[in-house]
């Protein structure tokens, strides 16, 4: 019997979408040690600061606060080390170039379990201005309002 595509998602990084234009989005798994890992089943991470960075041919993603496993009774890890992210050598290139693209980022989006395996999802994104940022706003202020005279209209 196959296993079936559980996905339990830990932590998204809603502040990218602020910041950023989505444009292509990649799954990535992530190499961590045993007590990492029960500490994000525990949902006690944050990725609000996070990067992307590809270096020497391997790719890591740097500032991904991961709050130590209080129960972990050897060796005391780095809250915010580098931790490599497992991609194939033509996924870094693609991702890599992408990345060099002035005015592009790469920026973790999500961090999930899939088949009780650590992944994450990155985006290839674009920065935004300020007045992008309005702009935005401004329309989802405009979707809320036509939201609610539609709710109100539609009475039965």
């Amino acid at each position: 019997m196959p296993k079936k595509d559980s996905v339990l998602v830990v932590c998204t990084n809603r502040k990218a979408y602020h910041e950023f234009f989505i444009e292509d989005t990649l799954e990535a798994g992530l190499e961590l040690l045993g007590a990492e890992v029960k500490s994000i089943r525990q949902k006690e991470l944050s990725l609000e600061g996070a990067f992307v960075r590809i270096e020497n041919g391997q790719a890591h993603v740097y500032n991904m606060h991961v709050k130590p496993y209080k129960f972990n009774s050897l060796v005391e890890l780095d809250a915010t080390r580098p931790r490599r992210l497992l991609l194939n050598k033509k996924e870094i290139r693609k991702l890599a170039a992408k990345a060099d693209v002035k005015g592009y980022a790469l920026v973790p989006v999500e961090v999930y379990f899939k088949k009780g395996w650590a992944k994450i999802q990155l985006a290839v994104a674009k920065g935004k201005h300020l007045f992008d940022k309005r702009e935005a706003l401004k329309k989802r202020d405009l979707n809320r309002e036509m939201e609610k005279g539609f709710k109100n209209k539609i009475r039965f």
